[in-house]
């Protein structure tokens, strides 16, 4: 058995193969009352929600299993985005909230995301004692009679979270507006239209149909492409394209190009410093972010923190530092006087009311900055061994270093949630980022060849 279970991003894997199992969800579900259970009246309460995966059924109810049986009381509030679970942790007074989801992973994975009282995601050291005890093993003794605990469907809970999305938006109306909004068959399909259109706008759906399996198939945020073919065809003011949990989101502007995650990062931040609201004149990203935006936020007057990659290293820089705007490229954006985490719908709406305050289309807000050409390549590996060991990656990686001076960077790391590793290339030159980010990819093919020989 595995000794690690928490990745970047919570707990992920494929559906009914360890670690995602009825069997450890019982378990996860029998630590977090052990960790995070308290004597407040309230913190015996526990929030579960899904996005639209079929898996989803069988992990909800282990799940709550392993809480009732250990005396919490569980709300079931079924499909609803991640933010909606992280806010109604913190409103509705619980000790814990669980989103069972893989994010923008295929319908196949599934996993679990895990908030404690305060809404915002579980800290290193509080995971690290939830994963002890699961992997300590079925230890037994769960509580009997009256203590055991019980289980309620919300009914209201998609109302609260609801008016909380809207209420972000201010006295600003979207009446006028027209949006092709994609919710890849995700979470977000039946709240993130009726929030758009109950704030006046004119809403196109796409992906609004889960079936158990066609969540992020082709669609929401993963293929903003399909967005902006609707955008061009309705004459929309932009499109928005929502990941499988909601969470994350990308935008086409009204021409139908998508645009980069930093692009919207650049002109969020430059948004709110120009209201004063960016707290410290400070904005925070991770090492992914392209230079142009470090370039831009320069120009501006604008401070930048970077973090390593993943939204909850950017909120906890927030969160030390004071600061109320973050994000990452690949369209988390965490605007912390609204939310604690990544909030696609919420981020959606403080992008519109940008435009309509300023009297902007997106494209004209998201010129702010200059990109540098920029190559992924994502390698799918057997296994992670450690990078200095590879030694003709560490060869093009010294080449490079002397090569790049300030015209250029790369970033080269394993993804914390699939066995891939990511090799970024940035320069000023589009010819020189593609000629090192195949070099770089080569030699990584060399050296694991080596290996499996």
């Amino acid at each position: 058995m595995s000794t690690k279970l928490f990745g970047t991003d919570g707990i992920r894997g494929t559906a009914n193969q360890y670690p995602i199992t009825p069997e450890i969800a019982l378990r996860i579900g029998q630590a977090i009352s052990k960790v995070l259970q308290s004597k407040g009246a309230n913190r015996n309460r526990v929030i579960i929600g899904k996005d639209t995966r079929i898996s989803g059924y069988m992990l909800e109810t282990a799940l709550t299993s392993g809480l009732v049986s250990a005396g919490m009381d569980v709300f079931l509030v079924g499909p609803m985005p991640t933010p909606a679970v992280a806010h109604l942790t913190k409103s509705m007074g619980c000790g814990a909230g669980v989103m069972i989801t893989a994010s923008h992973n295929p319908f196949e994975d599934n996993g679990l995301k895990i908030f404690g009282p305060d809404g915002y995601k579980l800290s290193d050291e509080l995971e690290a004692r939830v994963e002890a005890e699961v992997l300590a093993g079925p230890q037994g003794g769960g509580v009997i009679g009256a203590a055991i605990g019980k289980a309620t469907r919300i009914d209201d809970a998609r109302g609260r979270y609801i008016e909380y999305a809207k209420q972000s938006l201010g006295d600003i109306s979207l009446q006028g507006m027209s949006i092709v909004l994609d919710c890849g068959h995700g979470a977000g399909y039946l709240l993130a239209p009726l929030i758009f259109k109950e704030l006046g706008a004119k809403v196109k759906k796409l992906g609004v149909d889960p079936d158990g399996t066609n969540i992020n198939d082709g669609c929401g945020a993963l293929h903003p492409e399909n967005a902006g073919r609707a955008v061009r065809e309705t004459g929309a003011d932009l499109g928005v394209s929502l990941d499988g949990d909601a969470d994350r989101v990308i935008f086409t502007d009204a021409s139908g190009t998508t645009v980069s995650g930093d692009r919207i990062l650049a002109l969020c931040a430059l948004a709110l410093a120009d209201e004063g609201r960016l707290r410290n004149r400070t904005m925070a990203c991770t090492v992914m972010s392209n230079l142009g935006l470090h370039e831009a936020m320069r120009r501006a007057g604008v401070s930048v923190v970077t973090t390593p990659v993943s939204d909850r290293h950017v909120i906890e820089a927030l969160r030390a530092g004071g600061h109320s705007f973050g994000g990452e490229n690949s369209g988390h954006l965490i605007f912390a006087d609204h939310a604690t985490t990544g909030d696609g719908i919420m981020s959606a709406l403080q992008v519109l009311r940008f435009m309509r305050r300023k009297g902007a289309t997106l494209a004209d807000l998201a010129a702010c900055m200059d990109e540098y050409p920029q190559r992924l390549i994502n390698l799918r590996v057997a296994s992670r061994r450690p990078l200095q060991e590879l030694e003709r990656l560490q060869e093009r990686i010294r080449e490079a270093d002397a090569a790049f001076g300030t015209d250029g960077r790369h970033l080269i790391r394993y993804s914390g949630t699939e066995s891939k590793l990511r090799i970024l290339v940035e320069h000023r030159d589009a010819g020189e980022a593609d000629r090192w980010s195949r070099a770089f990819a080569k030699s990584v093919e060399e050296d694991f060849s080596e290996v499996s020989a």
